[in-house]
């Protein structure tokens, strides 16, 4: 029995002399030998198995001649299913893929999030993705946050997802990410040099630990300011290493969190209200409002030097616009 027809298959099975006053579960195991327990059970409690036509618990004792009808659960979907997502290419070749991000989009598949993420965007614009980050991650060297914006890169072989990996793990990538943060920062440039571990207690978070920590790891980034628009900034952050939420961490801990950053900055949101003190509800940002710009890499196959960016979206360019009017 394939794996594949375990969605459409529905089995009849008779008890025989051998299996009478064994447990429903037990029995199915017996005669679904490939499948688990768990996933048998689980089958059960939705209903998918029937006792001489009553749905029945997983620990029925069953007798002999009767009649067990059992459709499985099915199996989880292994990769991403493909669907029709319009993808921003910045750069196309044979060994690789620039995409600007759009906000709220996941990745990868991931609890939660199993459609509408970018690989299965990926899958459906694409008919060669590398394979070495499994099949829930085709192509996938490196990932943003899913309301980070901007360029990531995408491996189409798995030579170029090698040579594109080793890059990130010899931190000679060169990032560079736009962020507009408030209040503003008290210096123009600095460097922040501060490990990186797990929250305390928020485990959705992460937070600055002391280096002896458990789950420290060092951290570097580099801000420098662009912009000041009377209490808010617009920086640019230059991460030497990759931790999640690292950017947002970091500016968080210098007093000066990125906006609309729901973890970080206590805002989850920013309406025209709220900057210019009028009647008007309408939102003008609902997520961080970080974006990654450009990034800087070997091309895995010519060794050139590439340097890619990607295009602010539509609403930090407008969150920046409004700043600016106020500002003025």
């Amino acid at each position: 029995m394939s794996a594949n027809d375990i969605e459409n298959l529905v089995k009849t099975l008779i008890v025989g002399d051998q299996e009478d006053q064994l447990r429903l579960d037990a029995f199915l195991v017996r005669h679904f030998s490939k499948h688990s327990r768990v996933r048998l059970q689980k089958a059960i409690s939705k209903g998918r198995v029937t006792v001489d036509g009553q749905t029945s618990k997983a620990s029925t004792r069953l007798k002999q001649g009767q009649s067990v009808v059992c459709q499985p659960v099915p199996e989880p979907q292994q990769g991403p299913v493909a669907e029709d997502i319009p993808l921003d290419i910045i750069y196309e070749d044979e060994s690789l893929v620039a995409i600007n991000k759009p906000a709220n989009m996941v990745v990868h598949p991931a609890k939660g999030h199993w459609s509408g993420t970018l690989t299965a965007g990926l899958a459906f614009h694409f008919e060669s993705l590398s394979s070495i980050g499994g099949p829930t991650r085709p192509g996938i060297v490196h990932r943003l946050d899913r309301d980070t914006t901007g360029v990531i890169l995408v491996a189409k072989t798995d030579q170029a997802h090698t040579h594109l990996s080793e890059q990130f793990q010899n931190r000679t990538v060169e990032k560079e990410y736009l962020a507009i943060v408030t209040p503003e920062p008290n210096r123009d440039q600095d460097i922040i040099e501060k490990p990186i571990g797990e929250h305390p207690y928020q485990r959705e978070k992460k937070a600055i630990r002391e280096i002896d920590h458990r789950s420290a790891k060092n951290a570097t980034s580099v801000f420098t300011v662009l912009e000041r628009m009377n209490g808010f900034a617009l920086v640019s952050v230059k991460p030497k290493t990759g931790r999640t939420h690292q950017i947002r961490v970091h500016m968080a801990h210098v007093g000066s969190p990125v906006l609309c950053d729901k973890l970080y900055s206590g805002r989850s949101r920013l309406t025209h209200h709220e900057l210019l003190r009028n009647d008007d509800p309408t939102i003008l940002l609902d997520r961080q409002a970080l974006h990654a710009r450009r990034i800087g890499f070997e091309h895995p196959v010519s060794g050139k030097k590439m340097e890619l960016e990607a295009d602010l979206r539509q609403d930090m360019e407008a969150t920046l616009a409004l700043l600016r009017t106020r500002n003025g």
